[in-house]
């Protein structure tokens, strides 16, 4: 559970009613299609759930990191992929606050208050985990920066209104050499590929996106040059926690789906929630799910604090990840045949549950941060 103030709750109340009203069920449809559900996620923008994270500063509602951990679960346990646009959509938002000017920040939180979303551009095809090697380039041209190269799985990558690119300025230097750039739709060069034909999150839009000759300004540099790195290091340290709330939402959808079949089915003469068995697993599913969520909570709340918080989030991020793919195993089990059949929904949530031990880094990068931080160097 989440101790929110009255503004919390309240926030919490609307966006649950929202959820359960116009989310869980219309979503279904999407899944199977594939279609990003414009019509949701446009109603979820003029809540202002693309922009939860702006601060108050520049026009946002300045939300605690409790608030907005709840908000997020919300989403997560009503679809997946709801979640993934709208946290896609304020992760944008983090390089800037780390390392961009007043006016380029501004220009993105207007982007999002207005309804938009943005979208975080590292992935490219031939890097993955390996997030420094980034083939696109940024090559200086007067007063511009000329940029060619392809990004893959971006999320929003089609339907963004800003982007946050990574490219090499300078490919001697290695990461030192790599660059970060704001870049609105509609840049000439700009492009989005092919919407990816996903496994799960189904309901979100994820495509490459291309850069030929794409001409910027040098004041879409973010930063400095050869800072690109370390400025999306940072974001994905942020984020991580962010996806530990994400996935608890999706074992707490688990959770909820499995306790209301164990009373309804009837086997042996009496609802399965009668048997011990079916009993204890679903305490392990509830165990799982409070300790994701707590452990998220954490390292949000250190970030709030001003206190040490990488490790905390790659442990989150690992470690709810892992947990979403168990939970939902378990809830399958629990639900037997009809576990395996689309008609419910907990084959949904095992493949929306997959993507949490991947992006934002895999679940073995997360293992290398943790045992790092706690060796050191030796």
């Amino acid at each position: 559970m989440y101790i929110l103030d009255d503004e919390g709750k309240d926030l919490l109340a609307t966006v649950k009613e929202f959820c359960e009203k116009e989310v869980k069920e219309q979503c279904k449809e999407y899944d199977v299609s594939g279609e990003w559900p414009k019509d949701i996620n446009d109603k979820a923008s003029e809540m202002g759930l693309n922009a939860l994270e702006v601060p108050e500063e520049y026009g946002g509602l300045g939300l605690n990191k409790t608030t907005i951990a709840a908000l997020y679960e919300e989403m997560s346990k009503a679809d997946a992929g709801l979640f993934t646009t709208m946290s896609a959509a304020n992760l944008a938002m983090k390089p800037l606050l780390i390392a961009g000017r007043e006016d380029q920040i501004q220009r993105a939180a207007t982007l999002l208050l207005e309804g938009g979303y943005g979208a975080f551009c590292l992935t490219e095809p031939m890097a993955g985990s390996d997030a420094s090697n980034n083939k696109t380039t940024a090559v200086k041209d007067g007063d511009d920066y000329i940029i060619n190269g392809r990004k893959c799985f971006i999320t929003n990558g089609g339907i963004a209104d800003f982007y946050i690119v990574t490219a090499m300025t300078d490919k001697e230097k290695g990461v030192k050499g790599m660059s970060a750039f704001l870049v609105e739709k509609g840049t000439p060069g700009l492009s989005a590929g092919n919407e990816e034909n996903k496994m799960g999150i189904r309901t979100s839009n994820t495509t490459d996106v291309v850069f030929e000759d794409m001409r910027v300004p040098a004041s879409a540099l973010i930063g400095e040059e050869g800072t690109g790195f370390v400025t999306c290091m940072e974001t994905l340290d942020i984020t991580r926690a962010l996806m530990g709330i994400g996935a608890t939402g999706i074992m707490q959808r688990c959770v909820d789906e499995a306790v209301a079949y164990s009373k309804q089915r009837i086997t042996f003469g009496q609802p399965i929630g009668k048997f011990q068995a079916i009993q204890f697993m679903l305490a392990d599913m509830e165990i799982k799910t409070e300790t994701a969520r707590q452990m998220s909570l954490h390292a949000m709340q250190l970030q709030e604090m001003g206190l040490p918080y990488s490790k905390e989030s790659a442990i989150a991020k690992c470690y709810s990840g892992d947990m979403a793919v168990q939970v939902a195993l378990d809830a399958i089990q629990i639900l037997g045949g009809y576990g395996y059949s689309r008609e419910y929904p907990v084959e949904k949530l095992l493949r929306d549950a997959k993507i949490f031990q991947l992006y934002e880094g895999t679940n073995q990068i997360q293992r290398m941060v943790i045992s790092r931080s706690i060796m050191g160097k030796f």
